[in-house]
């Protein structure tokens, strides 16, 4: 077996029951969440021959950063439960694999010490309904080194979960959350999420940091386009990992659709959502994605092994990525086109 495979039970006999299934967990029904991988696996492919494959490079840069591979590091909430360093050690583990991370505005981690492990990082941001918080967390992470903004567009709220036991409200920590906000400056309130964004915000994003500001949860072409032409440097192509709708489309057939859309735009398309194996990663580049986030696997490789698990998982990853491209006979990331796939 993979070591991949057996990473998420692994991580099971490690954490509280009630934090792995809050990792794991999808909204509602839990059909977005069940149907991710199988929507990868779905697609085939038509492999060139006669090719020169003897070097493959999988290196790329992901809003001009160079990286080693195109696999990143999802944001995700509460990592101190899956390890105590939590986002520093998991910022710890890409830095050795030479990616890039993304960064929950909830983390449990100040910034300054995400930043200090040495990974390129990006914060994801929920706008709430109090702006003057949203102000302050965008301004300590422009401050600890963040180097782009990743809007959460579909969070107006949250999407419920069907708990049948003990919550992780139940059993968090303190301090395992929301470190970059001082107690006592903000109400509970406060932190809803904001329910009537539009394209707008997202000048108002990059005029207040200075910074490239990403859009995560789109799964149309059409909102996609609306975001590039109100400024959006990227689009994360997600259903945040079948965590809301439940029943919104997988990922890994949104993408087509918002590939074509901003076909000829500089726009750069990211998609995370079920992709387990390297496999999956040159379906996702293959389609028009620039690079691909990883969520659950990152939080259960932090949980067995923290920072070398990190490390181990993206660099598994990337060597599968190599190994298949050599099989399908493209040597270079550019090489990788849509006439490779097919469903």
């Amino acid at each position: 077996m993979r070591w991949i495979d057996g990473l998420e039970a692994a991580a099971a006999e490690k954490l509280p029951e009630p934090v792995h299934r809050y990792f794991r967990q999808g909204s509602a029904g839990g059909i977005s969440v069940g149907e991710a991988t199988a929507a990868w696996n779905a697609y085939r492919f038509r492999p060139r021959v006669l090719t020169d494959v003897s070097t493959v490079d999988i290196s790329t840069t992901v809003l001009g950063t160079p990286v080693d591979g195109p696999v990143l590091v999802a944001p995700t909430t509460l990592q101190r439960q899956a390890d105590p360093g939590g986002e520093a050690a998991m910022a710890a583990g890409v830095a050795a694999a030479n990616s890039v991370i993304g960064i929950s505005s909830n983390a449990g981690t100040t910034f300054a010490d995400i930043g200090a492990a040495g990974a390129p990082w990006w914060l994801q941001i929920y706008v709430v309904k109090n702006r003057d918080v949203t102000l302050r967390m965008l301004d300590a992470a422009v401050a600890a080194g963040a180097r782009a903004v990743v809007l959460t567009a579909d969070t107006p709220v949250v999407g419920r979960k069907e708990d049948d036991g003990p919550t992780i409200w139940e059993v968090i920590q303190p301090g395992h959350l929301l470190a970059n906000l001082d107690e006592g400056e903000y109400a509970v309130e406060d932190l809803g999420k904001a329910d009537n964004l539009t394209p707008d915000v997202i000048g108002w994003l990059a005029e207040r940091t200075g910074l490239p500001v990403l859009v995560k949860g789109v799964l149309r072409g059409d909102d996609a386009k609306r975001c590039a032409d109100a400024g959006a440097a990227g689009i994360i192509v997600s259903n945040h990992g079948g965590r809301q709708l439940d029943g919104a489309i997988p990922t890994a057939r949104a993408l087509p659709e918002v590939a074509e859309a901003l076909a000829g735009t500089p726009t750069e398309i990211y998609v995370d959502g079920g992709i387990r194996r390297g496999e999956h990663v040159l379906t996702a580049l293959a389609l028009g994605a620039r690079a691909v986030f990883v969520g659950r696997p990152a939080l259960w490789a932090l949980t067995v092994d923290s920072s070398a698990g990190v490390t181990r998982l993206l660099t598994d990853l990337g060597e599968e990525l190599t190994h298949a491209m050599r099989l399908v006979g493209s040597p270079t990331i550019a090489d990788l086109t849509p006439d490779l796939i097919t469903r």
